[in-house]
């Protein structure tokens, strides 16, 4: 018997890493004080709070993503491939939020760059920071990942998962996607 609680103890950091994401129920409602959305006027960037009961409304592709290139490259190909798709920013819109509280030491003010650019060359994406690694804790997400999340216009998750995605995953993740956003042209 105590050989099993042994055992069982040393699983609880494993299951302590699974994020708490339910199919068919809304996310845990996140707000993000310390930078928050980036917002574009006039090829200016600012800063404003987001939250994201914000996510209701449009069919979204949510990734929370380590401040990290390595995180970055997990799914990269699921991010290709929503910008290849071209679905409707009337019913569609990608959302970035980076965690900047899990960067490398010192690539801060490099990583808040990137993000700039990317917002000047997606106007129509959000791109949210998250000084603080609110979303990483709330969510119960891993260390140094890339996390894609589906939620339909009721903000209901649809699709989740932590790390690097296959090819399937990523094509059944656009073809979601292209029926979420049917649904909402032709409700």
């Amino acid at each position: 018997m105590r050989k099993f609680i042994v055992i069982l103890l040393s699983l609880l950091p494993c299951l302590a890493i699974a994020n708490n994401f339910t199919i068919g129920q809304p996310l845990k409602p996140l707000s993000i004080q310390d930078k928050g959305q980036l917002v574009l006027t006039n090829d200016t960037i600012t800063y404003r709070p987001w939250d994201s009961r914000s996510l209701i409304g449009k069919v979204r592709i949510i990734q929370y993503i380590a401040g990290r290139s390595s995180a970055k490259k997990q799914n990269g190909d699921m991010i290709k491939a929503v910008k290849a798709a071209q679905l409707p920013s009337t019913y569609f819109q990608p959302v970035t939020i980076v965690n900047a509280d899990d960067e490398l030491l010192g690539s801060g003010l490099f990583v808040q760059g990137k993000i700039e650019k990317n917002q000047r060359k997606y106007p129509w994406a959000q791109f949210v920071i998250d000084n603080d690694g609110k979303g990483k804790a709330l969510w119960q997400l891993p260390d140094a990942s890339s996390t894609i999340i589906v939620t339909d216009k009721q903000g209901k998750v649809r699709w989740e998962k932590d790390g690097p995605m296959t090819d399937d995953e990523v094509s059944q993740v656009i073809q979601l996607l292209r029926e979420l956003v049917k649904t909402d042209v032709n409700p």
